[in-house]
């Protein structure tokens, strides 16, 4: 089960870094939603770091901390980027 977890981690990174420039890319259009681009090179970052931490630690099937302090991080900041979300819209309304 550990390894289907890393794998899932490690097929993340492509998908976050992606996010992560097409946030970029509409905050430089934008000149707004900077904060949102930073905060998806912080998940970029926390992901590449529990993945690179994870991988040694595959055979043992063990989790390290530094890991999993990295995914709950992420879920953090995932719910921080909700809750501004919700904020704007209803600024909006």
């Amino acid at each position: 089960m550990h390894g289907v977890a890393f794998y899932a981690l490690l097929a993340a990174v492509p998908a976050v870094a992606a996010a992560a420039l097409g946030a970029y890319g509409d905050a430089l259009e934008r000149e707004r939603g900077r904060l949102h681009a930073y905060l998806w090179g912080i998940v970029l970052a926390l992901t590449v770091a529990g993945a690179a931490v994870r991988a040694p630690a595959l055979a043992e099937g063990t989790v390290p901390a530094p890991a999993r302090s990295a995914v709950v991080a992420c879920l953090a900041i995932f719910c921080a980027q909700a809750i501004a979300g919700l904020v704007a819209e209803l600024r909006r309304t």
